[in-house]
């Protein structure tokens, strides 16, 4: 298993965010948690990349226990790649800059590798033209681009994807989708947390459902979407369907 959350909790002050979670995931699956805002989907996500840290339980990603210590989270920021629904780009840098930071700081790369890294996953996302504007000069959807093949740079073994549309205008959702469905279609590990259910039946292998902090229902695809079991699950499907 490449990432296994066992019995995790989570709490902030009085407010229980994560019930009891227990989830796998093996390499190369493409997992979409989806559920109503405040379900915990953000927090799991987040968890599994030590921006939080949890109450109780055990999250092991990539061989590795996360147990707090620095070590441990340095080496899961070099297999975990996170989007954001935010692009997070420093406006002061170039694209290609942008691009080459992280493998310059965490790989102690030199200037030239770099940015040869750079381009290359500037070039996977359809975006090399670009590498040296600023964030500003960017709309949106190449904002997002930039940022995940920021994420790339690192050549991280997993890529978390918090709601990375839902800050774009509807025409740039599409752009930023496809990307995501040509690395799904490469074989990345992907956790996407997204309302993008298109998406979820094209690439994800397992589609989990969440609520109040627990995972209510998680399913293939065709079952989530045809036939799901909890009352929850389809009053949110109904929601979502009728939105789009």
């Amino acid at each position: 298993m490449l990432i296994s959350l066992e019995k995790v909790e989570k709490w902030y002050g009085a407010f229980h965010a994560l019930k009891d979670i227990n989830l796998t995931v093996r390499k190369g699956e493409k997992i979409v948690l989806c559920g109503p805002s405040g379900s915990g989907k953000s927090t799991l996500i987040r968890c599994i990349n030590v921006l939080e840290t949890i109450e109780s339980g055990q999250i092991t990603v990539a061989g590795r226990v996360l147990d707090g210590s620095g070590k441990a989270v340095d080496a899961i920021r070099r297999e975990v790649g996170m989007v954001f629904q935010n692009f997070n780009l420093f406006p002061h840098m170039t694209v290609l800059q942008n691009c080459a930071l992280a493998p310059m700081r965490v790989r102690g790369m030199g200037r030239a590798e770099a940015e040869a890294l750079a381009r290359k996953y500037l070039e996977r996302v359809r975006i090399l033209d670009q590498a040296d504007k600023y964030p500003a000069q960017l709309s949106g959807g190449q904002q997002q681009r930039v940022a995940i093949a920021r994420a790339l740079c690192l050549e991280p073994k997993i890529m978390l994807f918090d709601e990375p549309t839902s800050a774009l205008d509807p025409e740039m959702v599409k752009e930023v989708l496809d990307t995501m469905i040509s690395l799904a279609r490469d074989g990345m590990t992907m956790i996407c947390v997204t309302h993008e259910m298109g998406f979820a039946r094209q690439v994800a292998d397992r589609v989990i459902f969440m609520a109040s902090g627990e995972i209510i229902e998680e399913a293939e695809p065709d079952i989530f979407f045809t036939s799901p079991k909890h009352e929850r699950t389809k009053t949110f499907l109904g929601e979502i369907l009728a939105h789009h």
